[in-house]
């Protein structure tokens, strides 16, 4: 994190917030919403300290560094404030669930609707199952016949998603891009890799 910590602590408009900044935590890879909460200037050097979320707790009226006994901690990419500078949003690698109750995020029954969170739990439910006996899944036998066949069902559904396109059939190009969008993932995951690694690919093309 490229951030200076006295810069960015002066920059916030501690008097609007009455010393006590609402804080958004967004995981870095999914933009998925993970759970708000506020931090005071102290709990926020201890952020940067640390490089893991604290927070400052209204209720217990003290700091508690997220994951203090779960070991779920939030560990900070980033971070930056709003427009008015009075809220923070955190871009962090979570080590685990972020919400007390087991669940991914504080907000899964709206989050876990967004399309690309949707993605990101896709990809990690195809991870699951590269391990599995080949009977329990159709990801866990592509998984266990192999890098070629995979590489094979790729090539396949390239070949008919730009069919789709030539005769500008719509419906059917979604369903040949679903299954290429499948496939490519069971191929990275093959590989230990992730759509991550392809964004990020992009991300260096697009600064040259």
């Amino acid at each position: 994190m490229n951030i200076n910590e006295e810069e960015f602590i002066k920059s916030i408009n501690w008097q609007k917030v009455n010393n006590l900044i609402p804080v958004i935590i967004q995981d870095y890879q999914t933009c998925e919403v993970l759970m708000q909460g506020f931090m005071n200037e102290e709990a926020l050097r201890e952020s940067f300290k640390h490089q893991k979320v604290v927070f400052y707790s209204r209720t217990k009226e003290r700091l508690w560094m997220k994951g203090e006994e779960s070991k779920n901690f939030l560990h900070i990419i980033d971070m930056g404030l709003d427009c008015d500078k009075d809220c923070i949003l955190i871009l962090v690698k979570p080590s685990g669930a972020t919400c007390h109750s087991g669940d991914i995020s504080c907000f899964e029954q709206t989050s876990k609707r967004a399309d690309f969170v949707f993605l990101s739990r896709l990809e990690k439910l195809i991870y699951s199952r590269k391990n599995s006996t080949p009977n329990s899944s159709y990801t866990a036998e592509l998984f266990s016949k192999g890098t070629k066949r995979i590489a094979q069902k790729v090539g396949e559904e390239g070949v008919e998603t730009a069919l789709a396109a030539t005769v500008k059939d719509k419906d059917e190009l979604i369903c040949e891009a679903a299954d290429l969008l499948y496939h490519l993932d069971v191929l990275l995951a093959d590989a230990n890799l992730s759509l991550n690694d392809v964004i990020a690919k992009l991300k260096e093309r697009n600064k040259s």
